[in-house]
């Protein structure tokens, strides 16, 4: 991640106080893995980008996600919509006119999506 943006990931962090800076850095990270798992490069909606975040975590830390994302603050997946809101008010981030903090209110319950026994799903190619 270039220093710059790293720079302005620890502004928008601190400017919020909720969320640890690995939070932000790990949406950053789920939005490219997203664009990558789905079929056409385009615009990635709130509920694709939390399917992203529900893959990626499951790789990357297992059934130690829910805990992971404790010690960073996010509890919900209305947290990660937090998250991606205050980037783009940072304008370190794009949403489109649809695009809304909504998007991202109960999509799923973190203890049921990183159960010990999930697994990361097939991403879909529609919105």
């Amino acid at each position: 991640m270039p220093s710059n943006l790293e720079a302005r990931l620890r502004e928008v962090a601190a400017r919020d106080g909720r969320y640890h800076v690995n939070a932000y850095r790990f949406v950053y990270e789920a939005l490219d893995y997203t664009v990558k798992h789905i079929e056409k490069k385009r615009h990635v909606s709130g509920r694709e980008l939390l399917e992203g975040i529900r893959n990626l975590a499951l790789e990357q830390f297992g059934a130690l996600a829910v805990m992971v994302f404790e010690t960073w603050g996010v509890r919900k997946t209305c947290d990660f919509g937090n998250i991606v809101f205050n980037l783009v008010e940072s304008e370190l981030m794009s949403r489109s006119e649809d695009d809304t903090r909504k998007d991202f209110d109960d999509v799923y319950e973190f203890r049921e999506a990183f159960r010990i026994d999930a697994k990361p799903r097939p991403m879909g190619t529609s919105r």
